[in-house]
């Protein structure tokens, strides 16, 4: 008969469990040895991108899928922020880091739409009907509310029931441009989402 300690007991039958278990799940050392994994992005297109979120204007990094080819659909399988923008350094809140569910997300609004006063139905329109009717609209109440002098004379050029709210996530190149053009339609309500 042989004589096992307990602690020699525990390291035959915990070692034989483990073994037999992991045979049973498939799992062959000399087969895991001589796989030669694949780096799960390095058949992607690596795009560089400016976070949506907030206003601090974090960069990321979207790794998507599909050439487009015609029958290849493109998807985005991973987002992580970007080690070499200044502003996060690669870093990202849990906002920037749960990007890839909202990309992917079955919800989320790809196409303009619009309700008509007093409708309770959304009907989807082109992306040139959306902004023909902005422009429309713009220009209808810029018309009918532009101040170019007050009561004592004064030539003020503005233009009082329109503001705009630029994006934070823009560079200073086109923050500088929707600025100009804010300007020169003589918009005073006018901000950007960083200061908010």
């Amino acid at each position: 008969m042989v004589q096992l300690s307990r602690r020699q007991f525990m390291k035959v039958t915990g070692s034989t469990l483990a073994g037999s278990s992991l045979v049973l799940m498939g799992f062959s050392p000399a087969t895991a040895l001589a796989e030669v994994r694949q780096y799960k992005l390095a058949a992607t297109t690596v795009t560089r991108q400016t976070c949506t979120y907030c206003s601090v204007g974090c960069g990321i990094l979207i790794y998507s899928l599909g050439d487009g080819a015609k029958n290849a659909k493109r998807s985005v399988v991973h987002v992580e922020g970007d080690p070499d923008h200044p502003v996060n350094r690669g870093t990202l809140c849990p906002k920037g880091a749960s990007l890839l569910d909202f990309i992917n997300s079955p919800n989320r609004l790809l196409h303009p739409e619009y309700r008509a006063p007093g409708s309770s139905e959304w009907q989807r329109i082109s992306w040139d009907d959306a902004l023909d009717r902005i422009a429309r609209l713009l220009k209808a109440d810029r018309d009918a509310n532009f101040v170019e002098k007050t009561a004592e004379g004064l030539s003020v050029n503005r233009w009082l029931t329109t503001g705009m709210l630029a994006a934070s996530a823009a560079s200073s190149e086109a923050g500088y441009i929707t600025h100009k053009i804010a300007r020169s339609w003589g918009l005073l309500a006018f901000d950007n989402q960083a200061r908010v």
